[in-house]
C-alpha cells in the first residue's frame, strides 16, 4: 500500500475572478470553501474517483461532516491562488482532508488553511460506510 498520507499535497490552480469579490475587491470569505472544494473533487479525481458514477453506478457518496477554515491574508481580484488537499486522517468511514490556499504557488503566502471532514455513505440506507483504503491508491 502507497503512503496515503503523502506529505506533497495534491495542488489545484485558482484565478480570482470579479464575481468571487466584494465591493472592495477581496474574495468573499465563502467562496474559500467552493476553491476548497474544487481541489477536493479534482483530487479525488485524480485518484479516479468520479462522484456522480461512485453515486450511479455504486450507490455511495461523500458527506461533509465538518469542515473549517481560518482567513490569514486576503486575495484579491485576479490574483492567482493554489488549493491543496492532502488526505490528513483516516477512520471507519470518516476521512479528514486538510486544506490550504496559497498565493500564486505552494511556495507562496498562505492566505487561508482549512480543513474538511467527509463520510462515506450508503446512499439507499444513508448509513456510513467503510472508507475502502483504495480510494487513496488511486484503484477504485
Amino acid at each position: 500500500m502507497t503512503d496515503q498520507f503523502d506529505d506533497k499535497p495534491f495542488e489545484w490552480p485558482i484565478r480570482v475572478y470579479y464575481e468571487d469579490t466584494d465591493l472592495q475587491g477581496v474574495v468573499y470569505y465563502a467562496n474559500y470553501f467552493r476553491y476548497m472544494e474544487r481541489a477536493r473533487t479534482e483530487w479525488l479525481r485524480s485518484l479516479g474517483v468520479e462522484q456522480d458514477r461512485l453515486f450511479h453506478d455504486e450507490q455511495k457518496y461523500f458527506v461533509v461532516v465538518d469542515t473549517h477554515a481560518s482567513f490569514l491574508r486576503a486575495a484579491k481580484f485576479n490574483e492567482m491562488l493554489v488549493a491543496t488537499a492532502r488526505l490528513s486522517g483516516l477512520t471507519r468511514a470518516t476521512f479528514t482532508i486538510e486544506q490550504n490556499i496559497y498565493r500564486n504557488s505552494l511556495e507562496g503566502e498562505l492566505v487561508c488553511r482549512g480543513g474538511v471532514k467527509a463520510a462515506y455513505v450508503d446512499a439507499r440506507t444513508k448509513k456510513p460506510l467503510r472508507v475502502p483504503a483504495s480510494i487513496f491508491e488511486g484503484k477504485t
